[in-house]
């Protein structure tokens, strides 16, 4: 399976979350029952720091259904500009796979 690339925008000291959509090769529903996830923000793909660790949850994993999410307080330590994203999915065999990447735009905000 092909990463899909989403590009997102998250705004400095305001909730994130993203949901995304996954589908099968057969364009149904990838079934996401028994998976776990981990999504990670960079200032690039190459950074060794991490800038921000999404949750992700599965809000409808039959369906496909994967969120990704930040708190007001993390994204308010995030400084404006672009990073890189990518969320990887750990099947109940132990087997990763990197479903979802992608630029970020970390846009600052007036009010807080």
């Amino acid at each position: 399976m092909a990463a899909y690339v989403s590009n997102i925008v998250i705004d400095v000291g305001a909730n994130f979350d993203q949901t995304f959509n996954l589908e099968s090769t057969a364009n149904a529903p990838l079934n996401l029952a028994g998976y776990s996830g981990a999504a990670k923000l960079k200032k690039s793909a190459q950074s060794s720091t991490t800038a921000a660790t999404f949750t992700v949850s599965f809000p409808n994993p039959t369906q496909g259904q994967l969120k990704i999410s930040l708190t007001s307080s993390t994204t308010s330590a995030l400084k404006p500009g672009r990073y890189a994203y990518d969320v990887l999915l750990t099947d109940a065999s132990s087997i990763k796979t990197r479903v979802i990447e992608g630029s970020a735009i970390v846009t600052a905000g007036v009010t807080t």
